[in-house]
């Protein structure tokens, strides 16, 4: 079946030429030493994709991330440490500072996740049924835009942890596409004392896999997932351990991937600049890979 160039606009989403800045978090789980899982939602169906598509945490970036404010509660990780973390010496500190701001805004937001430290300088914790019924509420109230991000850390006098994420990737989506994003990957290790879960609003279901495991549910046609989730979900397979993972992050170089997206006999198909080429859903899916 052969998709046409709107088709694929369709897939991605409404008209949108230039690219919008997002963040997105890969959430693991595991001994350092051993075998590891990542977190993984089930977004819901809707008129941008037929079939439910399985995602990372993570989102557009805001306005309000770039609230000085706000800046001025990480614990002393400022905007030039973010850019040089990001190896993007060509954007501004205060938008480097930013994008971590939405990876953590967007992960709790999402997943329920919170990279934050309290008032002791502790990780927050949220294994105690009050605290985590009382964060849950925080998380719709800012789903509902009734409460800020810098407004929940001001109530429970908070430290946010962006030094507990690792930037990992830069994707920008194809240019043929209408609907385009700027999007940051980033690796965080699950903090002791949060479980992830997903907010039964735009997403609808949520699980751990190992690697492994995710890439057979893909190659089966039970998953759903675009080229830039599935090919980190590749890379992150070839890490036997999360401590191995993580040491491989720092060390990498970081270099924006920039696809290509064409038709061929067989369908859309996305090319990476190394060439490798993927589908927007695995062959087999059919009609209801797309709108």
């Amino acid at each position: 079946m052969i998709f046409s160039a709107s088709a694929l606009g369709r897939f991605w989403g409404a008209v949108n030429k230039e690219p919008k800045g997002a963040s997105t978090v890969v959430l693991l789980s595991g001994q350092s030493a051993g075998a590891y899982e990542i977190f993984l939602m089930k977004r819901v169906k809707s008129s941008t994709y037929r079939d439910a598509i399985y995602v990372f945490p993570g989102g557009l970036f805001e306005e309000a991330d770039l609230d000085r404010e706000l800046a001025g509660c990480t614990g002393g990780f400022n905007g030039e440490k973010a850019r040089l973390l990001l190896q993007e010496t060509d954007i501004s500190e205060d938008l480097a500072l930013g994008l971590f701001m939405a990876a953590i805004r967007e992960t709790f937001e999402e997943a329920g996740v919170l990279l934050a430290r309290d008032s002791s300088g502790e990780i927050v914790d949220l294994s105690d049924p009050e605290a985590a019924a009382r964060f849950a509420g925080y998380r719709r109230e800012i789903y509902q835009r009734r409460l800020s991000l810098l407004e929940l850390v001001r109530r429970e006098k908070l430290i946010l942890a962006p030094d507990l994420l690792i930037p990992y990737s830069h994707w920008i989506t194809p240019e043929i596409v209408p609907r385009r994003f700027n999007a940051r990957f980033f690796l965080a290790v699950l903090p002791a004392g949060q479980k992830p879960l997903h907010d039964n609003i735009e997403l609808t279901d949520s699980c751990w896999f190992e690697p492994a495991c995710a890439l057979a549910e893909y190659k089966a046609c039970r998953m759903f997932m675009m080229p830039p989730t599935v090919r980190t979900i590749e890379e992150l397979n070839e890490f036997s351990s999360v401590k191995k993972l993580l040491a491989a992050a720092r060390r990498r170089k970081i270099e924006v991937i920039l696809p290509e997206a064409f038709r061929t006999a067989e369908g859309l198909t996305v090319r990476l600049p190394d060439g490798r080429e993927y589908f927007p859903a695995p062959k087999g899916m059919g009609a209801n890979a797309v709108p």
